[in-house]
């Protein structure tokens, strides 16, 4: 542990000696990362290890929407529900920058549930919880609404209620930058390949990427391995983990765009699941999710063909220009590990959490607290780190009060630039109409993204030393740099994948121009300048 990094500083190698913690988090998802940042801000020394990216797998596969769920009603999810509710606002206030309010419209297909329930569904939804910011559900015509225009003439009405949009890969990232800056050590590309519980604690190895191996010693344990969980207590851990997963494989498809206005659309199918269509990086749609059981190695999940055409079939059942395989650019996949509840369903498996604390130790004596995470989705990922944390300070005899409820994440404070906070929305706006007047030369749609992605942090990205060079087209050196400097940036996927999205809007030139100044400037002995194929290759076909 290095509690004299500076804020968002990067560990860049192993200490000689052993570090020692108060907890050691393995995994750096969306509930490591938040685990890690509010355990932190508790004054407790912390370690996260993550043996890929932060983020890279799971944690920004997501739909990337904060909402409750509006389809877990018909399961009888009302706690889930309601705790999802409960989140929205406070994480739209705390992250306008990567979060954003989004209307949605469902079309109404009479086949399909009828008026009277989804009206009582959306009469909940907007009732059990608190709602400042967000707009009540209505229905609407959609012969005279934008919403309608793209759809097919059939269906003349809609219903429209509120929920949030999130880079979810950025929010992972922001609440390690959070923990960093509070003084845990974040080490990527690095594997826990063992932990032992021993008298003082436990004891873990980790080894990095470039074949060093450190040893860590700390108080607690958590797993929070995501799809891994289960796998990380049987073979690093060498224990039987008293629940399971179910790892349900959750695959999106890109095409260019297939409307104008700024609604999203959520779309009842014949199998009685919901796919969703959401406006993507101005110029695309996303339109996600599947539900598939997945049997395979965890890290390798990829959509297929019959997956494709599954969205493209129904999202064709509603838009007047029928969405086609050969329309996609770009597909991802991930695993999601739902917590096991027996449902002969993939789609009715339950998305709460479960929080196992383990104290066992030989001969029956209390032994150093080991957390696993089991289950969870985006949206309650603070509400799930805080009450991992006070498990965790109450295993460990420590009085530390929970914090975030309401705290913003990095360059989520935006007052410097715009005074007292409003609206997020407007917020966010008059923050890049003041970058626009501060920086008159850069492009709009450059600091339309870049106030997007980094809010304030911009101000570390530019460091009073301005843009530097044009690598490809909206693509500048300082921002190079400030991801692998400050973001835990370690190869092109990192950058053009998961901490932005440039990879869908650069052409094979612009793509290479970056993969080069990555070979010459990324010079640490841990950088991959391997990146992903162009969008069209790297989808189903």
């Amino acid at each position: 542990m290095n509690p004299s990094l500076p804020a968002g500083a990067l560990p860049t190698a192993a200490a000689d000696a052993d570090d020692h913690c108060d907890v050691l988090v393995v995994g750096g998802g969306i509930n490591g990362a938040g685990i890690a940042r509010d355990l932190a801000g508790r004054g407790l020394k912390v370690v996260l290890c993550e043996k890929d990216d932060l983020g890279a797998h799971t944690s920004s596969a997501s739909t990337k929407l904060i909402h409750g769920g509006l389809r877990y009603l018909e399961y009888y999810e009302f706690s889930l529900v309601r705790k999802a509710l409960a989140e929205r606002e406070g994480l739209l206030r705390g992250s306008p920058h990567i979060m954003r309010p989004l209307r949605f419209v469902m079309p109404h297909d009479p086949s399909m549930r009828p008026v009277w329930m989804i009206r009582i569904g959306l009469f909940l939804y907007d009732h059990l919880a608190k709602r400042e910011l967000l707009p009540a559900s209505t229905t609407v015509n959609l012969r005279e609404h934008a919403a309608g225009k793209p759809l097919k003439p059939r269906f003349t009405k809609g219903f429209v209620y509120s929920d949030g949009w999130v880079d979810d890969a950025r929010l992972v990232v922001l609440n390690a930058l959070d923990a960093a800056a509070r003084g845990a050590a974040i080490y990527t590309r690095c594997l826990c390949t063992g932990a032992q519980r021993t008298a003082e604690g436990w004891s873990a190895q980790l080894q990095h990427a470039d074949g060093r191996v450190q040893r860590v010693t700390a108080r607690a344990l958590v797993n929070a391995a995501g799809p891994w969980a289960g796998q990380f207590l049987h073979e690093q851990v060498r224990l039987a983990g008293a629940k399971s997963l179910r790892l349900v494989k959750g695959s999106h498809i890109v095409v260019k765009k297939l409307f104008d206005h700024d609604h999203a659309y959520i779309f009842q199918n014949p199998d009685k699941r919901i796919i969703f269509a959401i406006p993507y990086e101005g110029d695309f749609t996303l339109i996600g999710t599947t539900d598939v059981e997945h049997r395979g190695a965890i890290g390798t999940a990829k959509i297929d063909a019959d997956e494709v055409r599954y969205l493209c079939e129904q999202a064709s059942r509603y838009f007047d220009k029928p969405v086609v395989p050969a329309d996609v650019v770009w597909t991802y996949s991930g695993v999601r590990p739902l917590l096991d509840d027996d449902s002969s369903d993939a789609s009715a498996v339950t998305r709460d959490y479960l929080l196992e604390l383990n104290t066992d130790a030989a001969g029956g004596d209390a032994g150093a607290p080991l957390l696993t995470v089991w289950g969870g989705k985006i949206t309650t990922f603070r509400k799930l780190a805080e009450e991992a944390a006070d498990k965790l300070c109450e295993s460990l005899g420590e009085q530390r009060a929970a914090w975030t409820d309401g705290a913003l994440l990095p360059g989520g404070d935006l007052r410097a630039w715009i005074g007292a906070p409003q609206r997020p929305d407007a917020d966010l706006l008059r923050f890049q109409q003041a970058l626009q007047k501060a920086h008159p030369g850069l492009p709009a749609a450059v600091v339309q993204r870049w106030a997007r992605c980094y809010g304030s942090l911009v101000s570390q990205l530019l460091d009073g030393a301005g843009p530097g060079a044009e690598i490809a087209p909206g693509v500048y050196e300082a921002e190079l740099r400030y991801l692998h400097q400050h973001e835990w940036a370690r190869s092109l996927d990192d950058v053009l994948w998961r901490r932005t999205k440039l990879g869908l809007h650069l052409n094979d030139e612009g793509r290479a121009a970056v993969a080069a100044w990555w070979q010459r400037h990324a010079t640490r002995g841990d950088v991959s300048t391997n990146a992903s194929p162009t969008p069209k290759e790297n989808a189903w076909s």
